[in-house]
């Protein structure tokens, strides 16, 4: 099985550990676009407004083609803290675009913890995504 772990670049820091466990159960992970560069889009951003939107457009892009060569997706939905109020189950934009990518191209999605609760919660149901609790052994391998 492969899968792709989709999140927030505030989440960066707990991939590590979600990708060892799922190694250990002979899941391929493959990681997010800019994991190895957090700070690519602010890089890109400093260039002007014009280069931050082409690197985002280029961003999603190749999530897309990655996307379409994995078996699923798995959201770290953590709690993210921000203004001095903690978002439960925190699903940014770019992530939920990844999520529609996936249903689209049937891909089996996987939520680290519940839909958060907020304006997309139906949207996201709509996917028909598989919440884990964080028990990375309900990921299963296909």
């Amino acid at each position: 099985m492969k899968i792709l772990v989709i999140c927030s670049k505030k989440f960066y820091s707990k991939i590590e550990e979600v990708k060892n466990e799922l190694e250990k159960r002979g899941i391929e992970v493959f990681l997010p676009n800019c994991y190895d560069n957090p700070s690519a889009e602010e890089e890109a951003r400093s260039l002007g407004k014009e280069e931050h939107q082409k690197f985002k457009a280029r961003m999603y892009k190749q999530s897309q083609d990655t996307i379409s060569n994995m078996d699923a997706v798995l959201v770290l939905n953590l709690d993210k803290e921000k203004d001095g109020k903690v978002l439960k189950n925190y699903i940014g934009g770019a992530t939920f675009l990844e999520m529609y990518d996936a249903f689209n191209l049937d891909k089996e999605i996987y939520l680290y913890n519940d839909i958060p609760e907020g304006m997309l919660y139906d949207e996201i149901e709509g996917f028909g995504p598989t919440v884990i609790k964080g028990n990375l052994s309900l990921v299963y391998k296909k």
